[in-house]
């Protein structure tokens, strides 16, 4: 009787441990991934700025494209607008901007982001994640809450100065009430103040006016004027910011999830590469200073690979619009064209304002070395993120979001046909399938050169709109307005229907 009660419960130990396993690995296959997330979003970056993606660039970008050759390179991926803030907005809401507003925030100017909606970031500390925003905010503060009595400014806030203020007191508003457990950053690279934040209060005060004498490696300073730190250095904001993303990184630890959002001041104006990187391009000083955006990415994924959080660590890199006015005379003067094959520029309709580089990496998930067509808006992060780590999005947030999870992981086409594109408020433009229609007069806000249009074979829009067929014309050189009515009359139709009523899914 011992002996087969002895074999009884040798064999019920046997069956639990089995059952406890089989429970344990269902668990686990039940449990949603955890990766890290890191998204690096550069600043007034052409899609042709990516060497990945241009044969002909004259900029070299190795991290960049060693990040493409390890994950998936979107090339119809794109920005909200064609500007910083908007694009901004969109990205952290999950939202269309122009359901808000259109244009930029100015210096001193209050929050534009959403209270009543989550953020990215506050979605994902509700699922534990550790957050942080090092680099440009650009989205407002509550400036407010720090003014003096009496201090009024001027226009587009270049009329404070550094009195006006009592940068003693934390400043509400911030990336800390829109779900960041820290943030260090100069806010914006050409606005006062000129200063750092660590958090939201001011580091060091402001005391002086912004004064600049020597000349930048391209373009104007473009710097407004306003309250700065004494002696305030425009060429230390980029390596300050990238020591300070990879410091956040090599505290983080393997079993603890985190989320850094890291907007780059680079390649944007006032164009200062460091003496590191001056000549190191073929596309003069935003050349370089591309060169050193490429080289913040590589110390990034340098950080990630040397802490051991690379391969559950899903890295985006994508940028706010396209690139600057100096474009064009960079294409005569270096044969470089930041807008690649795209017509337009940054503020523009068109393609080269919004279509921006997407690369996405997330080893044993994402195949490497992939490139897809499938259209992409960074509207859709959220949903994609939120899908990843199984949270749930609140009823009326990220209501412009799609899931494109089945798109990066290449098991399904892209979950989203149509696009709206917007930078203000008197020009709007849909893309459904390959057609997008302008429905403006001109897809051009920039300022065009003349030998730019005769040079490329672009002639003036005759017509009341825009129609493109992307898949035979990237280039936007063949208006079909008046040779399609029926399919301008659709696009309208559907224009209206999501300005009015949301999203047609």
């Amino acid at each position: 009787m011992k002996t087969w009660l002895l074999t009884f419960g040798a064999l019920w130990l046997m069956l639990f441990a089995t059952n406890l396993r089989g429970a344990e690995t269902e668990s686990a296959r039940a449990k949603p991934a955890r990766p890290n997330i890191v998204i690096l979003y550069a600043d007034d970056m052409g899609w042709g700025d990516l060497g990945a993606q241009n044969p002909d660039s004259k900029i070299p970008t190795p991290n960049l494209d060693r990040l493409a050759s390890q994950g998936l390179r979107l090339t119809d991926a794109h920005s909200s607008s064609g500007i910083c803030t908007p694009s901004r907005y969109a990205l952290l809401h999950g939202r269309y901007h122009w359901r808000k507003f259109h244009g930029i925030v100015n210096s001193f100017d209050q929050s534009v982001m959403d209270d009543e909606r989550v953020t990215m970031a506050e979605l994902l500390k509700t699922e534990g994640y550790k957050t942080a925003c090092i680099g440009k905010w650009h989205l407002g503060w509550d400036w407010n809450a720090i003014k003096r009595p009496g201090a009024k400014g001027g226009a587009q806030g270049t009329g404070f100065a550094a009195e006006d203020f009592d940068w003693s007191k934390p400043i509400p508003g911030g990336p800390l009430s829109h779900g960041f457990d820290y943030y260090y950053g100069d806010d914006v690279p050409n606005f006062p103040p000129y200063a750092w934040f660590e958090n939201d209060r001011i580091v060091v005060p402001p005391t002086v006016r912004v004064t600049t004498t020597e000349p930048t490696a391209e373009g104007n300073w473009e710097a407004r004027p306003g309250p700065a730190v004494k002696d305030w250095d425009f060429w230390n904001v980029m390596p300050t910011l990238t020591d300070k993303a990879v410091a956040w990184i090599n505290k983080q630890k393997a079993d603890e999830p985190f989320f850094l959002y890291f907007p780059f001041t680079s390649p944007h104006a006032p164009i200062v590469p460091t003496k590191e990187f001056t000549g190191k391009s073929q596309a003069g000083g935003f050349g370089d200073f591309m060169t050193q955006t490429d080289a913040t990415v590589g110390r990034v994924l340098e950080a990630l690979d040397k802490q051991g959080l690379a391969e559950n660590t899903l890295v985006i890199f994508t940028a706010d619009n396209g690139p600057e006015h100096y474009a064009y005379e960079r294409v005569r003067k270096f044969e470089h064209r930041s807008m690649g094959p795209l017509r337009g520029l940054k503020r523009d309709l068109w393609e080269g304002g919004h279509r921006v580089p997407m690369v996405i990496r997330w080893p044993k998930h994402v195949p490497a070395g992939k490139v897809s067509d499938g259209l992409m808006s960074q509207i859709d992060l959220l949903a994609t993120i939120a899908t990843i780590v199984d949270a749930e999005i609140p009823a009326g947030s990220a209501d412009d979001s799609y899931n494109q999870l089945p798109l990066w992981t290449g098991t399904a086409p892209s979950a989203r046909d149509t696009l709206v594109h917007n930078t203000n408020a008197g020009g709007y433009a849909i893309r459904h399938g390959h057609w997008v229609l302008i429905d403006a007069k001109s897809g051009g806000v920039s300022k065009v050169p003349a030998w730019f249009d005769e040079a490329s074979g672009y002639t003036a829009n005759k017509q009341p709109g825009e129609l493109y067929n992307l898949q035979d014309d990237l280039a936007q050189k063949h208006n079909l307005y008046a040779d399609h009515k029926e399919k301008v009359d659709d696009l309208k139709a559907r224009l209206q229907t999501i300005r009015e009523k949301g999203q047609v899914r």
